[in-house]
């Protein structure tokens, strides 16, 4: 079973960088342009707006295959940044430390997910691997 799927590794590292960076850009989208209307991001302080230009610019870069570990590596930080500033401290005085109850379950996925895409690379379907960078 192992060798059938490990000729497709590679395509799925691209696939699975392809759709985090998706993912991320989509936040970064609804956060700065407002679309699709989402409430929670109505009327935004300006941290939570650099927060969404990062994922707006970063994650089309991950979407493309574009210096994907430096995008990687700060959108990982970004998202341990979020899951600790926004999610768990974000009454400082009643901290909630359970993913489940404070939200923060997607915030540390992307953090892991970003993480392991700085270390392994961007795939071969990637403008950094046409570019012979990876």
């Amino acid at each position: 079973m192992d060798q059938m799927f490990s000729k497709w590794q590679p395509t799925a590292l691209s696939l699975f960088r392809f759709i985090t960076g998706l993912l991320l850009f989509q936040y970064g989208v609804a956060k700065i342009f407002k679309f699709p209307v989402v409430a929670y991001f109505a009327n935004i302080p300006p941290l939570i707006q650099a927060a969404g230009w990062l994922e707006l610019v970063l994650g089309a870069l991950l979407m493309i295959g574009l210096f994907s570990r430096l995008a990687a590596f700060i959108l990982s930080g970004e998202m341990a940044f979020a899951y600790f500033l926004g999610h768990m401290f974000k009454n400082p005085a009643e901290p909630v430390l359970l993913p489940l109850l404070n939200n923060g379950t997607a915030a540390i996925l992307f953090c892991f997910a970003c993480l392991y895409l700085a270390t392994s690379g961007p795939g071969p379907i990637s403008v950094d691997a046409a570019m012979g960078k990876k």
